[in-house]
């Protein structure tokens, strides 16, 4: 099994939900984050002064999918998330050991 962690834009985050689920992702759990990359933040005029913005909007995503799905869904989530625009956002792929769920008792695949 593997962790897909993908930090996107916001305004973002309903068209990757469409297309995760068009392709079979069940479920993800989403974090309203903040944080900066090479934007390092950005200057913005409020009331008349202007201030530094260091930490930008973000929403970060994570999924576990069986290993085998892993790079369909990072694909989706690439291609789907994608602007072309500097601070598109990141993914990483990590080993998940173990998992169960809590309801049944149900672990690993199955519990996915």
């Amino acid at each position: 099994m593997k962790l897909i962690i993908a930090t996107i834009k916001p305004f973002k985050l309903e068209e990757v939900r469409a297309a995760l689920t068009d392709a079979g992702v069940r479920g993800m759990m989403v974090t309203e984050i903040k944080g900066f990359g090479s934007q390092s933040g950005h200057t913005e005029i409020y009331r008349g002064a202007e201030y530094e913005v260091n930490f930008v909007p973000k929403v970060k995503l994570e999924i576990v999918v069986p290993a085998a799905e892993a790079d369909a869904v990072v694909e989706t989530i690439a291609s789907t998330a994608r602007t072309g625009k500097i601070g598109d956002g990141k993914i990483f792929v990590l080993d998940v050991e173990k998992a169960m769920r809590v309801r049944t008792g149900e672990t690993d695949e199955d519990a996915l």
